[in-house]
Formats: C-alpha cells, sequence, structure tokens
C-alpha cells in the first residue's frame, strides 16, 4: 500500500474507533442497566463501570455475526472505499452524538445501517432486499414483541394467585437454558456453546446431551432463585435484575460493536493485514471507554426521565431484552438497543396503567428514530455522490 492509501486506513481506524466510543456512551453503554439504576439496584457510575467490562467481553465473543453483516450484507455488488467507510462511521457517530447531548436515544442501528446503504448506493450498488426484509422485519417486531412479553411479565409478578418465589423462577429457568445455548466463536471446535461443551461430557448419546445440559442449567437457575427469594426477597430480586443486567450488556457488546468495525471487515479482508478479532479487540476497547466516560448522562435519562422503574418492572423489561438481542446476534441482524430497552420499559409500564410512562419524550424518540434512519440515508447517499468518495 503507498502512503495515502494507509492514511486512509488509519484515518477509517481512527472514525471506527470514535463510532465505538460513541456507541458504548449512548446505546450499549446506557440501556442495559438503565432499568436497575432506575430501580435502584445499582448506582449509575457503577453499573457504567460493569456494563463497560460486560460489554467488551461480548464485542470479543460474539460480534462477528453482525459486523459481518454490516460490513458485506446490506450493499451487493460493491464493496466501500476507505473514504466511503470514512463518510458511514462519521455519519452515524455525528448523528449518535447528537442524541447523546440532547439526551434523546438515537438508534445506532437506524444510523449506521441507513449511512452504508446511502454510500453503497450512490457508488453504483445493489439493495440486498433479502436482507432488508429480515432487518426490518426484526425492526418492526421488536416494540411489539419486547413489550408484550415485557406487558405479560410485568402483570404476572405482582398477582397474589402466582407467588414470586414460583414465577420469578421460571423466568430464571428460560434465561439459564437460553445462556448455555448461545453460540460462541471460542467454542467452535468444541460444540460452540456451553450446552454443547458440557455434553460431551455426559455419558448419554449425542442426540441427549444437549437438551439434557440445557434442561439441568434451566433447572439450576430456577432452584439458585428461588433460594435466593426465599431467603431475602428484595435482594434476590435486585440480583436477579443485575444478573438481567449484565447479560443484557453482554449482549449488547456482541451487537452493536458490529456498527463500529463492520465496515472496517471488507476493507481489511481485500489487504489481508488485520484478523476480525483484532478489529473486534479494538471495537470492543472503544466501546469500553466510552461506556466508562460517557454512559451516565444518558443511563439517567433513561433510567428516570423514561418511567419510575422498581425491581418487578426492571425484570420485565430486561427479559425480552436480553432474548430478543440474542436473536438478533444469531440472525447477524443490526438492532437498537435503544428501542429494545424503551420498548421493554413502554410495555411494562402500560401493564401498571401507563401513568408514569412520558409520551411526549416517547413520541419525540420514535420521530428521532425513523428522523435519523431517513437523514443518514440521504446524507451517506449525499456525500458519496458530491464528494471524494468512491
Amino acid at each position: 500500500m503507498d502512503l495515502a492509501t494507509i492514511g486512509l486506513f488509519a484515518i477509517a481506524s481512527v472514525a471506527s474507533l470514535f463510532m465505538a466510543w460513541v456507541i458504548g456512551a449512548g446505546s450499549s453503554g446506557a440501556t442495559p442497566f438503565a432499568p436497575a439504576v432506575g430501580a435502584n439496584a445499582i448506582s449509575t457510575l457503577r453499573a457504567a463501570l460493569v456494563v463497560g467490562v460486560l460489554g467488551f467481553l461480548g464485542a470479543v465473543t460474539q460480534g462477528g455475526n453482525v459486523s459481518e453483516a454490516v460490513g458485506s450484507g446490506l450493499i451487493e455488488g460493491v464493496s466501500l472505499p476507505p473514504t466511503g467507510v470514512i463518510a458511514v462511521l462519521l455519519i452515524g457517530a455525528g448523528l449518535m452524538a447528537v442524541g447523546i447531548k440532547t439526551g434523546y436515544p438515537i438508534a445506532t442501528a437506524f444510523t449506521v445501517t441507513g449511512a452504508v446503504i446511502g454510500v453503497g448506493l450512490a457508488l453504483g450498488g445493489d439493495p440486498a432486499w433479502g436482507k432488508y426484509r429480515e432487518v426490518g422485519a426484526v425492526w418492526l417486531l421488536t416494540p411489539i414483541g419486547g413489550g408484550a412479553v415485557a406487558f405479560a411479565i410485568a402483570r404476572t409478578l405482582p398477582r397474589p394467585d402466582v407467588p414470586e418465589d414460583v414465577s420469578v423462577p421460571i423466568l430464571a429457568a428460560l434465561v439459564g437454558a437460553v445462556v448455555v445455548t448461545l453460540e460462541f466463536a471460542l467454542l467452535e471446535g468444541m460444540g460452540g456453546t456451553v450446552a454443547g461443551v458440557g455434553g460431551r461430557l455426559l455419558p448419554v448419546s449425542d442426540g441427549l446431551s444437549v437438551p439434557l445440559v440445557t434442561v439441568l442449567a434451566g433447572v439450576g437457575s430456577a432452584a439458585l432463585v428461588r433460594w435466593d427469594i426465599n431467603r431475602d426477597l428484595t435482594g434476590g430480586l435486585r440480583r436477579f435484575l443485575l444478573a438481567l443486567g449484565s447479560l443484557v450488556a453482554f449482549s449488547a457488546g456482541a451487537s452493536q460493536v458490529g456498527l463500529a468495525v463492520g465496515p472496517l471487515l471488507p476493507l481489511f479482508a481485500e489487504q489481508s493485514t488485520v484478523p476480525t478479532v483484532t478489529l473486534l479487540l479494538g471495537g470492543g476497547f472503544g466501546m469500553l471507554v466510552g461506556s466508562w466516560t460517557g454512559a451516565p448522562r444518558m443511563i439517567t435519562a433513561l433510567s428516570q426521565e423514561y418511567a419510575s422503574l422498581g425491581p418487578r418492572r426492571s425484570i420485565a423489561t430486561l427479559v425480552p431484552s436480553f432474548l430478543i438481542a440474542q436473536i438478533a446476534v444469531l440472525l447477524g441482524v443490526p438492532v437498537s438497543f435503544n428501542e429494545i430497552i424503551v420498548s421493554g420499559i413502554v410495555g411494562s409500564g402500560l401493564a401498571v396503567g401507563g401513568a408514569d410512562v412520558s409520551r411526549r419524550k416517547l413520541l419525540v424518540t420514535v420521530l428521532a428514530w425513523i428522523g435519523s434512519l431517513g437523514l443518514a440515508l440521504g446524507l451517506g447517499y449525499g456525500v458519496a455522490t458530491i464528494g471524494p468518495v468512491g
């Protein structure tokens, strides 16, 4: 590579780090623990610290699927040049920075996806309609499914005919079973999942080993949570809430890192210079720093301005958030954690009458999401058309 190309690669890498910082400060850094902060289960600063570490781990161990989708799955026929990658990342990060400054959670997935598509179309690429349908379905079903599940959980937890030492352990069993079936790149040669690894150690047939480990994980999680709740109801609910927040933070890192490093993957793949895991490490580090330095403002906005959450409503918000996030990671779909969490907050709020859900802020947020997608697409197309991109 000549010096000019090296310089462009360096600028693109810096733009990616800036994007990762913005994501850590806003989307992945704020949303996972916002319900826990709202329920007074953890302080704002400690939440920012923990979510940064867990997001970093999620980015490195599960970040490949979404990164590949953002890098090469949104536009067909062309690969973004260094200048195009720089434009995408600066547009996405710029719009996110506006959201952080104003306190409104702009959807990172919308801005980056729109910018990639806009730049790619301007450079002569073809729309990836199949991927758009998949992405659009996830985006549309997230508020419906997440809100509905949160509503159902929030209506169930306080019911006298369903004791919490029964309902909460059932949720813990579901979450525990899902955790051991998550796919990790580090376990690819050993079964791909914790259940796959554990199944190899059991003296049963291959067809029964993974389901058996999954069931055992669910039963064990339920038993542990039930014991904790029976010992200390308030403390047990808060500890379960913190465990859910940790899982959501991990999933946020796995999903959101792709929005920062995804555009770089084809760029460096053509040169065969930097392996994917190195890019994931860099993106995870940028998100870690962003969470520690910029997330407290957005955590406060989500935990206090959208609704006043208690432990039960917070649990109702985080369970569907974790499930949706992992579905998106599995499918390789860029998804907005702001959309996921806000949908859960609204669903759980409606279950108790919705009086403390800020309808005005919710409306402004939804309009900001839609506007950011259209604006990012338009800016990407315009910059690539009239600017020095190509």
